[in-house]
């Protein structure tokens, strides 16, 4: 049988047009969640939860919990045009088990590879708890683009403070992570500023 009927129907499957370039934000976001799964890996799940003492009083999975929990709130929606980053799911598998952790981060790692620049100039209504006390959450109007960009952000901040919690569990992170790109590159080079 000849090769040349398989290579028409997988003609008639694949588009002939060109490969959209991913989005630079898209790109950005990837790249920090990788690095998640990169620690991920030298993880097993007594360390991933385990409380670090004071003061941190928090685990590397209920950060990384809360930082997946953020990039699954702004796919979710995508479908709904309301990001709420007060329903998250707070699930604890995510912050105990890293199987679990990893194949949430994967999946959202895919979520991104659909992603457009078309996408990401949608608008959304953002819904997010910023008070104490008793105040309703704030609603506020911003786009996707610009809550995969806070995410990814976030992210670093807490790899920050989970770059402190693995050092007090004896678990070496790469030396950049944790660390913004903007304050690489001023320490890579002061005079950039």
């Amino acid at each position: 049988m000849s090769a040349q009927p398989a290579v028409a129907v997988v003609r008639k499957f694949v588009s002939r047009q060109a490969p959209v370039e991913k989005p630079e934000i898209v790109k950005a976001a990837q790249a920090v969640l990788n690095q998640g799964l990169d620690l991920l890996i030298k993880l097993d799940n007594a360390s991933y939860s385990q409380v670090a003492r004071a003061p941190f009083r928090a685990s590397v999975g209920q950060h990384f919990r809360h930082i997946v929990e953020h990039f699954q709130a702004v796919i979710w929606g995508m479908r709904s045009g309301e990001v709420n980053y007060d329903a998250r799911a707070r699930n604890v598998r995510t912050e105990n088990e890293v199987s679990h952790a990893s194949v949430v981060t994967c999946e959202i790692l895919r979520a991104f590879n659909r992603l457009t620049e078309e996408d990401l100039g949608e608008r959304c209504d953002v819904v997010a708890s910023l008070g104490y006390g008793s105040c309703a959450p704030s609603r506020l109007q911003s786009n996707f683009g610009r809550e995969v960009a806070d995410c990814t952000a976030h992210a670093i901040h807490h790899y920050a403070i989970i770059r402190l919690i693995c050092a007090e569990l004896g678990v070496a992170v790469p030396d950049e992570f944790g660390y913004a790109p903007a304050t690489l590159k001023h320490l890579a080079d002061p005079a950039l500023d």
